[in-house]
């Protein structure tokens, strides 16, 4: 029986690497599923603007830095995203020359639904593991990510 203390061999770590890279990567296949399931087009991209967006408004160029893209991609994510009705511009409060972007009440259904699909991605885990276990999955995951925006993988 190996030492569960040990330190992970170089071939454990990679496939822990790979299970994480594949889940991750799953879970935001479907949840944009479950959100075009629900009703609304758009790809994973647009959930990730709108976490940006959500936490009180945002420039095209804190959007940008969000995404990890420039802010001529950002610009053209914006365009779509005010397109499809799901963000609008705002004069900026403290920058005559900004736009805020808000999200629009399709924006915050399109959130909303987004959360319905999260979450039933969970509880099929929980069927798998054990509420206990996903619970302290959570807890562990929260403890070693970073900080930083969640970005999409381009």
């Amino acid at each position: 029986m190996q030492n569960p203390d040990a330190p992970l061999q170089n071939s454990e770590a990679l496939s822990l690497s790979f299970a994480l890279l594949a889940a991750a990567s799953e879970l935001v296949r479907r949840i944009n599923d479950g959100v075009v399931a629900r009703g609304f087009e758009g790809r994973s991209a647009y959930g990730f603007a709108f976490t940006r967006i959500a936490a009180g408004g945002a420039t095209v160029t804190d959007l940008a830095g969000h995404l990890g893209v420039t802010k001529q991609a950002a610009s053209q994510l914006v365009d779509e995203l005010v397109r499809k009705g799901y963000v609008e511009r705002r004069p900026h409060p403290r920058d005559a020359r900004a736009r805020l972007l808000a999200l629009t009440e399709r924006g915050w259904a399109n959130t909303r639904a987004a959360e319905e699909a999260a979450a039933d991605v969970v509880r099929e885990w929980g069927a798998v593991l054990g509420e206990a276990e996903v619970r302290a999955l959570g807890q562990h995951l929260l403890r070693i990510a970073p900080k930083g925006p969640v970005r999409p993988s381009w």
